[in-house]
Protein backbone atom coordinates (compact mmCIF):
# COMPACT_ATOMS: atom_id res chain seq x y z
CA UNK A 1 0.00 0.00 0.00
CA UNK A 2 0.95 3.53 -0.66
CA UNK A 3 -1.33 5.55 0.04
CA UNK A 4 -2.37 7.27 3.56
CA UNK A 5 -2.99 5.16 6.01
CA UNK A 6 -7.15 5.26 6.76
CA UNK A 7 -8.43 7.60 9.15
CA UNK A 8 -10.72 4.69 10.90
CA UNK A 9 -7.09 2.93 11.30
CA UNK A 10 -5.65 5.80 13.12
CA UNK A 11 -9.09 6.59 15.30
CA UNK A 12 -8.86 2.73 16.03
CA UNK A 13 -5.64 2.98 17.20
CA UNK A 14 -5.55 5.96 19.67
CA UNK A 15 -8.48 4.12 21.11
CA UNK A 16 -6.07 0.90 21.50
CA UNK A 17 -2.88 2.92 22.91
CA UNK A 18 -4.65 5.07 25.32
CA UNK A 19 -3.50 3.67 28.55
CA UNK A 20 0.00 3.60 26.83
CA UNK A 21 0.66 6.68 25.47
CA UNK A 22 0.69 10.46 27.11
CA UNK A 23 -1.32 12.99 25.37
CA UNK A 24 1.16 15.06 25.22
CA UNK A 25 0.50 19.27 25.23
CA UNK A 26 1.06 21.97 22.28
CA UNK A 27 2.87 24.59 23.55
CA UNK A 28 3.64 27.71 21.97
CA UNK A 29 7.47 28.60 21.30
CA UNK A 30 8.65 31.68 23.46
CA UNK A 31 10.65 33.29 20.57
CA UNK A 32 9.06 36.81 20.02
CA UNK A 33 11.22 37.48 16.56
CA UNK A 34 10.53 33.91 14.78
CA UNK A 35 8.53 34.53 11.62
CA UNK A 36 5.63 32.21 11.82
CA UNK A 37 3.37 31.58 15.33
CA UNK A 38 5.13 28.15 15.91
CA UNK A 39 3.94 25.70 18.14
CA UNK A 40 6.02 22.43 19.37
CA UNK A 41 4.38 19.45 20.03
CA UNK A 42 5.76 17.34 22.98
CA UNK A 43 6.50 13.80 22.29
CA UNK A 44 9.65 13.93 24.20
CA UNK A 45 7.25 13.88 27.20
CA UNK A 46 6.54 9.99 25.92
CA UNK A 47 7.84 7.62 28.39
CA UNK A 48 10.33 6.80 26.48
CA UNK A 49 10.89 10.12 25.78
CA UNK A 50 9.60 9.68 21.79
CA UNK A 51 7.19 9.51 19.84
CA UNK A 52 8.27 5.91 19.14
CA UNK A 53 5.67 4.91 21.85
CA UNK A 54 2.54 5.08 20.08
CA UNK A 55 3.35 3.18 16.67
CA UNK A 56 5.12 0.02 18.89
CA UNK A 57 2.16 -0.09 21.27
CA UNK A 58 -0.12 -0.06 18.32
CA UNK A 59 1.80 -2.43 16.44
CA UNK A 60 2.21 -4.77 19.31
CA UNK A 61 -1.27 -4.39 21.05
CA UNK A 62 -2.42 -5.72 17.85
CA UNK A 63 -0.84 -9.27 17.48
CA UNK A 64 -2.00 -12.37 19.18
CA UNK A 65 -0.63 -14.47 22.15
CA UNK A 66 1.06 -16.73 19.48
CA UNK A 67 2.97 -14.07 17.89
CA UNK A 68 4.44 -12.66 20.76
CA UNK A 69 4.69 -16.48 22.24
CA UNK A 70 8.83 -16.16 21.19
CA UNK A 71 8.93 -12.06 22.12
CA UNK A 72 9.34 -9.34 19.89
CA UNK A 73 12.86 -7.87 17.97
CA UNK A 74 13.16 -4.79 15.84
CA UNK A 75 16.58 -2.48 14.10
CA UNK A 76 16.56 0.71 15.64
CA UNK A 77 19.27 2.97 16.74
CA UNK A 78 17.36 3.36 19.56
CA UNK A 79 14.34 5.46 20.16
CA UNK A 80 12.10 2.54 18.69
CA UNK A 81 14.04 -0.02 20.45
CA UNK A 82 13.03 1.91 23.58
CA UNK A 83 9.25 1.97 22.12
CA UNK A 84 9.31 -1.91 21.79
CA UNK A 85 11.54 -3.03 24.79
CA UNK A 86 9.01 -0.42 27.17
CA UNK A 87 5.67 -2.59 25.61
CA UNK A 88 7.79 -6.02 25.72
CA UNK A 89 8.29 -5.25 29.51
CA UNK A 90 4.51 -4.51 29.95
CA UNK A 91 3.18 -7.58 28.54
CA UNK A 92 6.05 -9.55 30.14
CA UNK A 93 7.99 -10.57 26.27
CA UNK A 94 11.36 -10.73 25.62
CA UNK A 95 13.23 -8.27 23.42
CA UNK A 96 15.68 -8.08 21.50
CA UNK A 97 17.63 -4.98 19.25
CA UNK A 98 19.48 -5.01 16.27
CA UNK A 99 21.52 -1.44 16.60
CA UNK A 100 24.42 0.22 14.70
CA UNK A 101 27.19 0.25 16.66
CA UNK A 102 26.90 4.38 16.17
CA UNK A 103 23.89 4.43 18.33
CA UNK A 104 24.35 7.21 21.09
CA UNK A 105 25.21 5.63 24.54
CA UNK A 106 22.13 8.01 26.50
CA UNK A 107 19.70 5.80 24.12
CA UNK A 108 22.12 1.82 24.61
CA UNK A 109 21.23 2.76 28.06
CA UNK A 110 17.67 3.26 28.17
CA UNK A 111 17.44 0.00 26.28
CA UNK A 112 19.49 -1.70 28.69
CA UNK A 113 17.31 -0.60 31.48
CA UNK A 114 13.79 -1.85 29.45
CA UNK A 115 15.38 -5.33 29.59
CA UNK A 116 15.74 -5.77 26.13
CA UNK A 117 19.06 -7.23 24.22
CA UNK A 118 21.28 -5.15 21.86
CA UNK A 119 23.01 -6.78 18.83
CA UNK A 120 25.54 -4.24 17.98
CA UNK A 121 26.16 -4.25 14.07
CA UNK A 122 28.13 -2.16 11.53
CA UNK A 123 25.65 0.73 9.88
CA UNK A 124 25.71 -0.77 6.55
CA UNK A 125 24.28 -4.16 7.54
CA UNK A 126 21.53 -2.11 9.97
CA UNK A 127 20.60 -0.56 7.22
CA UNK A 128 20.58 -3.70 4.98
CA UNK A 129 18.09 -5.64 8.34
CA UNK A 130 15.82 -2.53 7.43
CA UNK A 131 15.18 -4.21 3.95
CA UNK A 132 15.53 -7.65 4.38
CA UNK A 133 13.19 -7.62 7.61
CA UNK A 134 15.63 -10.66 9.07
CA UNK A 135 18.99 -11.34 10.99
CA UNK A 136 20.68 -14.77 11.95
CA UNK A 137 19.57 -15.67 15.17
CA UNK A 138 16.51 -13.42 15.51
CA UNK A 139 13.06 -15.29 16.42
CA UNK A 140 9.82 -13.89 17.54
CA UNK A 141 7.35 -10.90 16.16
CA UNK A 142 9.50 -8.28 14.19
CA UNK A 143 8.19 -4.67 14.90
CA UNK A 144 9.64 -2.20 11.44
CA UNK A 145 10.44 1.14 12.92
CA UNK A 146 8.36 2.84 9.86
CA UNK A 147 7.48 1.01 7.41
CA UNK A 148 4.55 -0.48 9.07
CA UNK A 149 0.73 -0.06 8.79
CA UNK A 150 -0.18 -0.28 12.53
CA UNK A 151 2.86 2.00 13.28
CA UNK A 152 2.20 4.49 11.34
CA UNK A 153 -1.48 4.28 12.17
CA UNK A 154 -0.14 4.69 15.90
CA UNK A 155 2.03 7.82 14.74
CA UNK A 156 -1.13 9.51 13.05
CA UNK A 157 -2.86 10.27 16.33
CA UNK A 158 -0.52 12.43 16.77
CA UNK A 159 -2.31 14.47 13.62
CA UNK A 160 -5.66 14.21 15.47
CA UNK A 161 -4.19 15.27 18.72
CA UNK A 162 -2.97 18.37 16.64
CA UNK A 163 -6.27 19.35 14.98
CA UNK A 164 -7.75 19.09 18.43
CA UNK A 165 -5.54 21.77 20.04
CA UNK A 166 -4.88 24.12 17.05
CA UNK A 167 -7.95 23.72 14.23
CA UNK A 168 -6.45 26.79 12.59
CA UNK A 169 -2.86 25.18 12.30
CA UNK A 170 -1.25 26.22 8.22
CA UNK A 171 1.35 24.10 8.93
CA UNK A 172 3.47 20.80 10.19
CA UNK A 173 6.82 20.31 10.52
CA UNK A 174 7.97 16.56 10.94
CA UNK A 175 11.52 14.91 11.64
CA UNK A 176 12.50 12.22 8.44
CA UNK A 177 13.69 9.41 9.51
CA UNK A 178 12.46 6.54 7.33
CA UNK A 179 8.91 8.23 7.03
CA UNK A 180 6.72 6.71 9.70
CA UNK A 181 6.14 9.71 12.01
CA UNK A 182 5.29 11.87 8.81
CA UNK A 183 3.78 9.63 6.91
CA UNK A 184 1.37 9.22 9.95
CA UNK A 185 0.56 12.47 10.80
CA UNK A 186 0.24 12.94 7.45
CA UNK A 187 -2.45 10.73 7.05
CA UNK A 188 -4.66 11.99 9.29
CA UNK A 189 -4.50 15.45 7.98
CA UNK A 190 -4.97 14.93 4.67
CA UNK A 191 -8.55 13.58 6.04
CA UNK A 192 -9.58 15.88 7.81
CA UNK A 193 -7.42 18.94 7.09
CA UNK A 194 -6.55 18.42 3.87
CA UNK A 195 -5.54 22.04 3.05
CA UNK A 196 -2.66 22.26 5.73
CA UNK A 197 0.93 21.71 4.66
CA UNK A 198 2.66 18.91 5.74
CA UNK A 199 6.93 19.18 5.82
CA UNK A 200 9.40 16.79 6.55
CA UNK A 201 12.74 17.93 8.39
CA UNK A 202 16.00 17.06 7.18
CA UNK A 203 19.48 17.52 8.39
CA UNK A 204 22.07 18.50 5.56
CA UNK A 205 24.90 16.06 6.56
CA UNK A 206 22.58 13.05 4.86
CA UNK A 207 18.86 14.37 3.33
CA UNK A 208 17.62 11.76 1.12
CA UNK A 209 13.83 12.86 0.53
CA UNK A 210 14.84 16.47 -0.23
CA UNK A 211 17.10 14.74 -3.10
CA UNK A 212 14.87 12.32 -4.20
CA UNK A 213 11.76 14.70 -4.15
CA UNK A 214 14.19 16.82 -6.53
CA UNK A 215 15.02 14.64 -8.85
CA UNK A 216 11.62 12.79 -8.59
CA UNK A 217 12.76 9.13 -7.78
CA UNK A 218 14.62 7.75 -4.93
CA UNK A 219 18.08 8.79 -4.63
CA UNK A 220 21.19 7.74 -2.94
CA UNK A 221 22.93 10.33 -1.15
CA UNK A 222 26.22 10.14 1.49
CA UNK A 223 25.77 9.78 4.92
CA UNK A 224 27.81 11.76 7.12
CA UNK A 225 27.11 10.77 11.25
CA UNK A 226 26.46 13.72 13.20
CA UNK A 227 24.86 14.51 16.48
CA UNK A 228 21.21 14.65 14.78
CA UNK A 229 21.48 10.73 15.20
CA UNK A 230 17.74 10.12 14.72
CA UNK A 231 17.35 11.07 11.27
CA UNK A 232 18.93 10.88 8.39
CA UNK A 233 19.78 7.87 5.79
CA UNK A 234 21.62 7.09 2.84
CA UNK A 235 18.53 6.54 0.92
CA UNK A 236 14.83 7.10 0.74
CA UNK A 237 13.43 3.14 1.35
CA UNK A 238 11.42 2.33 -1.63
CA UNK A 239 8.62 0.88 0.18
CA UNK A 240 7.93 4.74 1.40
CA UNK A 241 8.93 6.96 -1.49
CA UNK A 242 5.71 6.55 -3.11
CA UNK A 243 3.72 7.48 0.02
CA UNK A 244 5.92 10.36 1.01
CA UNK A 245 5.85 11.82 -2.35
CA UNK A 246 2.16 11.84 -2.32
CA UNK A 247 1.35 12.69 1.12
CA UNK A 248 3.87 15.56 1.95
CA UNK A 249 4.01 18.83 0.69
CA UNK A 250 8.12 19.09 0.04
CA UNK A 251 11.35 18.89 2.97
CA UNK A 252 13.05 21.50 4.73
CA UNK A 253 16.87 21.03 5.49
CA UNK A 254 18.94 22.69 7.97
CA UNK A 255 22.43 22.41 8.63
CA UNK A 256 23.64 20.71 11.55
CA UNK A 257 24.72 24.10 13.01
CA UNK A 258 20.94 25.48 12.77
CA UNK A 259 19.79 22.48 14.43
CA UNK A 260 21.97 22.77 17.39
CA UNK A 261 21.08 26.62 17.93
CA UNK A 262 17.48 24.84 18.09
CA UNK A 263 18.35 22.37 20.54
CA UNK A 264 19.73 25.37 22.96
CA UNK A 265 16.90 27.84 22.12
CA UNK A 266 14.34 25.24 23.43
CA UNK A 267 16.16 25.10 26.44
CA UNK A 268 16.74 28.38 27.24
CA UNK A 269 13.55 29.76 26.08
CA UNK A 270 10.71 26.63 26.29
CA UNK A 271 13.01 25.05 28.99
CA UNK A 272 12.26 21.76 26.26
CA UNK A 273 14.99 19.06 26.28
CA UNK A 274 15.10 18.20 22.50
CA UNK A 275 17.61 15.54 20.77
CA UNK A 276 18.75 16.78 17.29
CA UNK A 277 16.09 14.87 15.44
CA UNK A 278 13.32 16.71 17.77
CA UNK A 279 14.85 19.82 17.22
CA UNK A 280 14.70 19.99 12.82
CA UNK A 281 11.54 20.78 12.98
CA UNK A 282 11.98 23.67 15.04
CA UNK A 283 15.38 24.94 12.60
CA UNK A 284 12.96 24.58 9.80
CA UNK A 285 10.03 26.79 11.18
CA UNK A 286 12.28 28.55 12.36
CA UNK A 287 14.06 29.27 8.90
CA UNK A 288 10.46 30.86 7.34
CA UNK A 289 10.19 28.61 4.62
CA UNK A 290 7.06 26.38 6.51
CA UNK A 291 5.13 29.49 5.60
CA UNK A 292 4.68 32.74 8.17
CA UNK A 293 0.99 31.24 9.85
CA UNK A 294 0.70 28.80 13.19
CA UNK A 295 3.22 26.20 12.35
CA UNK A 296 3.48 23.19 14.69
CA UNK A 297 6.72 21.01 14.82
CA UNK A 298 7.05 18.09 16.49
CA UNK A 299 9.13 17.85 18.79
CA UNK A 300 9.79 13.90 18.21
CA UNK A 301 12.23 12.92 20.58
CA UNK A 302 14.40 13.96 23.48
CA UNK A 303 16.79 11.33 23.89
CA UNK A 304 20.36 13.13 23.74
CA UNK A 305 23.73 12.32 25.72
CA UNK A 306 23.85 14.59 28.27
CA UNK A 307 28.02 15.28 27.11
CA UNK A 308 26.18 16.14 23.54
CA UNK A 309 24.03 18.82 25.17
CA UNK A 310 26.20 20.01 27.37
CA UNK A 311 28.44 20.94 24.48
CA UNK A 312 25.86 23.12 22.88
CA UNK A 313 24.47 24.68 25.67
CA UNK A 314 28.19 25.95 25.59
CA UNK A 315 28.18 26.87 22.32
CA UNK A 316 29.79 24.32 20.31
CA UNK A 317 28.32 21.66 17.95
CA UNK A 318 29.26 18.43 18.62
CA UNK A 319 30.26 15.96 16.44
CA UNK A 320 28.43 12.37 15.16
Amino acid sequence: MTGPIPLDAIRDARKRIASTIVRTPLIRLNVDEAPARIYLKLENLQPIGSFKLRGASNAMLQASPAELAKGVWTVSAGNMAQGVAWCARQMGVKCSVVAPVTAPEAKLRAIERLGARTVPVSHAKWMEVFQTRQFEGMEGLFIHAFCDDAVMAGNGTIGLEILEDLPEVDAIVVPYGGGGLSCGIASAIRALKPDTKVYAAEVATTAPLSASLEAGRPMEVKYTPSFVDGIGAPRVFPEMWERARRLLDGAIVSSVEEIANSVRLLVERSRVVAEGAGAASVAAALSGRAGTGSVVCAVSGGNIDSRKLADILSGHVPGG
